[in-house]
């Protein structure tokens, strides 16, 4: 799966869109699924190119599937890398953690950035990549707490935002 992505990704840096390949997921039924972003969000024209594209290197290559679905990642978009969680800073997020924390592991709040809090050892892993400090600011009904953390910590994430579909109507 991992050539899979590979293949995609450097399909899809070939376009020049500034799209970033989010996730190659097969599906049932031989349902091929491919997640792309923007910055500004992804156009039906964004998808349609990349779809088209895809669907003659994927014949090249002899990938096995029956159907080719290009989409955006939608409102709750996954955050798998350094680059999501940076670009995402200030966002509302759900973060669940490896570890608990305070007997949990999921938490949701406002991801922040947290450079002069970082304690050397957690700046760089033992194999040397990067391995950034993040804080999440966390409110419940009672108080407000930061939780700081190193991006390693992170089992899953992604963007919790909150929707509010009356905006704007009259009452």
């Amino acid at each position: 799966m991992s050539d899979l992505y590979t293949l995609t990704e450097q399909a899809i840096d070939g376009l020049a869109l500034d799209l970033e390949l989010v996730d190659v997921e097969r599906a049932p039924l031989g349902l091929l699924r491919v997640t792309i972003d923007k910055e500004g969000g992804v156009t039906i024209d964004d998808c349609e190119q990349v779809s088209r594209l895809l669907s003659r290197i994927f014949e090249v290559e002899d990938i096995d599937y029956n159907r080719l679905e290009v989409g955006s990642p939608g409102v709750d978009r996954p955050l798998r890398t350094v680059a999501d969680f940076k670009r995402f800073i200030g966002q509302r997020v759900q973060i669940r953690f490896r570890v608990a924390r305070d007997s949990h592991k999921v938490f949701t709040g406002i991801l922040e950035v947290e450079p002069e809090a970082v304690p050397e050892e957690l700046a760089a892993q033992a194999d040397g990549e990067l391995n950034p400090i993040f804080s999440l600011v966390v409110e419940d009904k009672k108080n407000t707490q930061t939780l700081v953390f190193a991006y390693s910590e992170v089992e899953k994430a992604k963007l919790d935002p909150v929707l509010d579909f009356r905006k704007g109507k009259k009452k």
